[in-house]
């Protein structure tokens, strides 16, 4: 570390090359009292050190609140929304995901959370004034292969999702380009992934979507239940990670999550109304800016010659958001919201 890049006074300066301290790692070591006895710095000396050092390891300077009020913030970009591309959703969401922060989106297997997913890597590509934000998605599998196919499906189906956008812009847009698959089978992988190639695509601008489906699989897989403290270090680890990639690049994070079932009602980290939470326990709740989750419900609505499960999507918490839902359903050419008043009585046979 160059100490001169620090700005400190030249008392300071030489109580530093005294002590031969060479790094801001090896100040924030020490405590105060035992930085003025090797540096023989008076207190207001070592709290200066301290202010310059935390400074120096900050990637952004803090915003005030009146600019971020104002907008006139660029690097967060206030008010900035990527949408689900549907408008009934992305008024449960206030218009869409955040772009600063990580999404956790959970649901129990058939609930639907992979096919927004994919509809997101979709609705990313779009110009801002359609709810894009005019780049392409990194989508890491963790547990299953990419579904490709249905992918191409929800291409072939935009122009009857996404009403809102002329069809020369539609039909100009190469979907299939701008999605950017990854396989992890381990820990080792994704972490490589998320430190190398994953900030390659971010800074060049080619992506400004990351996908992680799902952020279970592995924590599961490779950790057993006496492994619970080295589990939530690499869970601590890799969340800090996400968040670093989110708000360096002004990227939205979006985390697919598995369930567990719920025994003990005061345990409960989902909606009040599930039998079920989203796995890895709070130790990875405390690390999302917003839960969401989708259940799948008895009732079966139809839409044309289509019929599909009714879901629901809900927010669990969220810093911005009242705890809501809305009811959805998966059709062929995408997930949509499904107002109240189309909801059916019809109800799914029982399979014996």
């Amino acid at each position: 570390m160059d100490w001169h890049r620090l700005q400190l006074n030249p008392r300071t300066a030489a109580g530093l090359r005294r002590a031969k301290l060479q790094s801001v790692r090896e100040v924030f070591s020490l405590s105060g009292l035992e930085l003025q006895t090797l540096t023989g710095l008076s207190s207001s000396d070592v709290q200066e050190l301290l202010t310059a050092a935390a400074t120096a390891c900050r990637p952004h300077p803090p915003v005030p609140a009146l600019l971020l009020h104002r907008g006139e913030c660029p690097r967060l970009e206030s008010g900035l929304r990527l949408s689900l591309g549907c408008p009934v959703l992305d008024e449960l969401l206030r218009g869409g995901l955040l772009v600063g922060g990580v999404t956790e989106l959970s649901g129990e297997s058939g609930a639907g959370k992979t096919q927004l997913a994919l509809q997101l890597c979709l609705s990313v590509q779009y110009p801002t004034q359609h709810g894009g934000l005019n780049a392409g998605a990194v989508f890491v599998c963790t547990e299953d292969s990419f579904p490709i196919r249905r992918l191409h499906q929800l291409i072939s189906g935009q122009p009857l999702l996404r009403g809102d956008a002329p069809p020369s812009l539609i039909s100009s847009l190469r979907f299939s380009d701008r999605v950017y698959i990854e396989h992890t089978a381990d820990l080792d992988a994704l972490r490589a992934c998320l430190a190398r190639r994953v900030p390659l695509l971010l800074a060049r601008g080619l992506v400004r979507l990351l996908v992680v489906d799902s952020v279970a699989a592995l924590f599961r897989a490779e950790f057993q239940a006496a492994d619970w403290l080295e589990r939530n270090k690499q869970m601590l680890s890799f969340s800090s990670a996400l968040h670093q990639l989110s708000q360096q690049f002004s990227t939205p994070v979006l985390c697919v999550n598995q369930v567990t079932d719920v025994f003990d009602s005061d345990d409960r980290l989902g909606p009040p109304s599930s039998a079920v939470a989203p796995a890895l326990g709070l130790a990875w709740a405390n690390q999302v800016t917003v839960r969401l989750m989708m259940r799948r419900l008895p009732e079966v609505v139809t839409h044309g010659d289509q019929s599909s499960a009714l879901r629901r999507l809900e927010v669990v918490f969220a810093p911005h958001l009242a705890r809501d839902g809305r009811h959805a359903a998966v059709w062929a050419e995408g997930v949509r919201g499904v107002p109240d008043s189309g909801v059916s009585s019809t109800r799914m046979p029982d399979h014996k």
